[in-house]
């Protein structure tokens, strides 16, 4: 049977830090020790090794999404360049994704100057047209990529023999390489990175969940802290002004393949794979031996609430599980080890942000592509706590607070509802091997 806790979580370094037991004065606080808050730290200590800097932990290091994600360390950004180029235009556009894309080489190079064994490897992603139907949506996908001037050595439709030389599903009609991508175990990557701040000079306390109580002071159970300036980094986990709603992205994972299934898989590098379907998916082939399989399709929860208990949903993951053996008849028989899930912070305009606030900086809403892009957030916001000259304050990622999502009902319902129009189109795409175009423009009407 399957157990109920992200696979990461059994390498973990097992350090505990102890919760903040007194008054406090810093020079910055970082509320979240995930990803966002990290690389913040880390920037700040490395540009101002004399800072006190301290990060404030609710629960463990890593708890959230940073420690239960699909291990893509990907330059992908939740809108397209179309999308993206209409909210800030295209010249803006395009070096936000330049800099996404530079964003996995400064994961990459960190990992090497830190010493962080974190199972780095880059060897692109690719989403397989495992469905006739996928094809037209991923050659519209280029030519979008195209549009914008970025090349084919970035991103590339590639033919069904090019892409069974990559991995061989059980239907390959094509395949969208993208070459910014790595993947990585996001467990080691963490507690690295958690080190590394500690090494630098800042402190990590757990189990201290805090509260603004005056501008400047965050209050704990057991202590208040003073800061020249704040950094909220919480994602999905401390927002509740409707600007992020958290979404459910569930994962499994399976035992380790013989090396007769893997030679069948033909998956030999370690690509970053996807399925073309409509609904998210997202695979690795671990640095063990096992495929890492994850998916969107859990259900939004009313008044935006986060429970641990909403971590396995069985129906979505007997999908997963499903869908293994569905695109990897070679795994078929592989027992399912892992089940998980999290939650990851969604912006109303799908747009992540670091915001200049009076007392600090607020910044997140990765939609799930969080890995890489939160090095590039949190060195921005630590930028804008410095209040220095550097070229990432011009980012379009520096800006105001986004739109408020609706009030409930009506979110829970659109949500879930358009939850519910992909799996539909999905369904239909599976059956008449055809695009469901009309349905996904209904469902795109409502976004």
């Amino acid at each position: 049977m399957a157990v109920a806790r992200p696979l990461w979580s059994e390498a973990g370094d097992g350090v505990r830090r102890p919760a903040l037991d007194g008054d406090l004065e810093v020079d910055v606080a970082v509320v979240g020790a995930g990803f966002s808050g990290l690389w913040a730290a880390r920037e700040l200590l490395s540009c101002e090794p004399s800072l006190r800097v301290a990060v404030l932990e609710a629960r463990e290091v890593g708890f959230g999404a940073s420690g239960r994600n699909g291990g893509w360390c990907s330059g992908d950004l939740p809108l397209t360049l179309d999308e993206l180029s209409e909210a800030v235009g295209r010249e803006s556009a395009l070096r936000l994704q330049r800099d996404a894309f530079a964003a996995v080489d400064g994961v990459g190079r960190a990992v090497v100057d830190d010493g962080i064994e974190c199972d780095w490897s880059k060897d692109g992603s690719l989403v397989v047209a495992s469905n006739p139907a996928h094809v037209s949506r991923l050659r519209s996908a280029e030519a979008a990529w195209r549009r914008h001037g970025v090349g084919p050595g970035d991103v590339r439709f590639e033919p069904p023999d090019v892409v069974a030389a990559r991995v061989r599903t059980a239907e390959v009609h094509g395949g969208l390489f993208n070459a910014h991508c790595a993947v990585l175990h996001p467990r080691k990557l963490v507690d690295g990175l958690a080190r590394a701040v500690e090494l630098r000079g800042g402190t990590i306390y757990e189990r201290t969940p805090v509260a603004c109580v005056a501008p400047s002071v965050l209050q704990s159970p057991r202590g208040r802290v003073r800061a020249g300036r704040i950094i909220r980094a919480t994602e999905a986990y401390g927002n509740r002004d409707r600007r992020f709603v958290p979404l459910y992205s569930l994962m499994v994972a399976t035992e380790p393949l013989s090396a007769s299934a893997w030679d069948e898989i033909g998956w030999s590098r370690r690509v970053a794979v996807a399925d073309g379907r409509n609904m998210v998916t997202y695979a690795q082939r671990t640095a063990d031996g096992r495929i890492a399989f994850g998916g969107r399709g859990a259900p939004y929860h009313l008044g935006s609430r986060v429970r641990d208990r909403y971590d396995v949903v069985a129906r979505v993951h007997r999908r997963l599980a499903a869908a293994i053996r569905e695109l990897f008849p070679a795994a078929a028989g592989a027992a399912i080890t892992h089940e998980w899930g999290g939650a990851l912070a969604a912006p109303r305009d799908w747009r992540a942000r670091v915001v200049r606030m009076a007392d600090g900086v607020v910044l997140g809403g990765y939609v799930g592509d969080g890995v890489a892009l939160s090095y590039l957030a949190g060195r921005t916001a630590a930028h804008a706590v410095l209040d220095d000259d550097h070229d990432l304050l011009g980012s379009p990622l520096v800006g105001l607070l986004g739109p408020r999502w609706e009030p409930e009902p009506l979110r829970w319902a659109g949500i879930n509802g358009l939850l519910t129009l992909t799996s539909l189109a999905d369904v239909v795409e599976a059956r008449t091997r055809r695009p469901a175009r009309r349905l996904l423009a209904v469902r795109d009407s409502f976004l």
